[in-house]
Parts: structure tokens; C-alpha cells; sequence
């Protein structure tokens, strides 16, 4: 529902900020990850997402575009909720979460408080080939994509095709139809080879 808040930031703790935008006042909820990387700014752009329950409606908000991806990915996970994903993001950084499931690192899931052994390795069972296919680093920095093949690449491997079979189908679709193709026209050919 709300993509980012761009505002103010009026307060500032380990477990939620303030950020007043519009005359608004936004409480967030944050990792500890997060907060050190607001550092002492006094206006933030916060990535966020919006929990809604039966009895409250939460905000979650992350400094990195990344972090919140894989906060989604973690919570998509049967028995990861909001508060445990967050805590997980608090103990050990985006990262090394990252690389402790594709790598299926289970002791350093484990120490995690609120990860036990069945929770490890249903992280793991259920991430690992997803993170895989998103490459490493993906989910830590957002995209930037200065080129058509880039762009193209990007919105395959969202629609879910893993990043060396798309390369090869963008290579051939160029191959196929020269560098002058649009976004839109490298993508339908390159669909066709997948």
C-alpha cells in the first residue's frame, strides 16, 4: 500500500522511528539494521511495509529497498511473522541472512533468538533455491539498470526465470534482432527461447 515515506525524521530508537511527512507523523517500526544506517540524518526516505491484522495495522520500514525484500521473502515462510522477521534482521545483517540460506548455514540461523531447528531449515527449504536464483547480492542492493539488456534481464528474472538462463535467452534475442531492440521487444524474444 505505501511504497516508501519520504520525510522528517522527528524521533529515532533501536525499535521504531517517527517520520513526519504531510503533516502526518508516521510511527515505524525498524531493525537494528536500519537504525544504524539512518545514522544521524535528520530527513529519511524509508522503504515500508504495511501488516494488517484483524486488531492493528503496522508499519514496518527498512532503509534499503533490499532489506525489504528479504524481510518479504523471510515472512513468506510458515511461522516467520513480521516481529520474528524483524528480529532476525536485528541479530545478524541482510547479508549474512542471505548467504547463511543459500549456503544452508544452519547453526548461524539457529542463534537467532526465536529460530529454532525446524524454523532453520524451513528458511532453508523454502528460500535457498529462490535466493539462488536471484543471485547473490540481489536483495541487498536495489537494481540499477543503465541498459536495455540490463533492464530486460531485471523484469525476467522478476517474472521468476533464473539470471544465466535469461542472460542467454537476451543474448540470443540480440543476436536475433540487433542492439536496437526496446526493452519491451528483448523481453518478448527472449521469452520465446525460454
Amino acid at each position: 500500500m505505501f511504497e516508501y515515506i519520504d520525510g522528517r525524521l522527528s524521533f529515532k530508537c533501536p525499535a521504531y522511528i517517527v517520520v513526519e511527512a504531510g503533516g502526518i507523523g508516521y510511527h515505524i517500526n525498524i531493525s537494528l539494521n536500519t537504525y544504524s544506517l539512518l545514522g544521524d540524518m535528520e530527513r529519511c526516505k524509508i522503504y515500508t511495509w504495511l501488516h494488517v491484522k484483524e486488531d492493528a495495522h503496522t508499519l514496518y520500514g527498512f532503509a534499503e529497498e533490499g532489506e525489504r525484500r528479504l524481510f518479504l521473502h523471510l515472512i513468506s515462510v510458515s511461522g516467520i511473522g513480521a516481529n520474528t522477521a524483524r528480529m532476525m534482521l536485528s541479530s545478524i545483517t541482510p547479508i549474512e541472512i542471505q548467504t547463511a540460506i543459500v549456503n544452508g548455514d544452519l547453526p548461524l540461523i539457529q542463534r537467532i533468538k526465536g529460530i529454532g531447528a525446524k524454523s532453520a531449515q524451513r528458511l532453508v527449504l523454502e528460500l535457498q533455491d529462490k535466493l539462488k536464483k536471484e543471485g547473490s547480492g540481489s536483495l541487498i542492493a536495489a537494481p540499477l539498470n543503465h541498459t536495455v539488456r540490463e533492464e530486460a534481464l531485471s523484469a525476467l528474472m522478476m517474472l521468476g526465470f533464473a539470471k544465466q538462463p535469461a542472460e542467454k535467452a537476451l543474448d540470443n534475442a540480440v543476436k536475433t534482432g540487433g542492439v536496437e531492440l526496446s526493452v519491451e521487444q528483448m523481453i518478448k524474444i527472449a521469452l520465446k527461447n525460454l
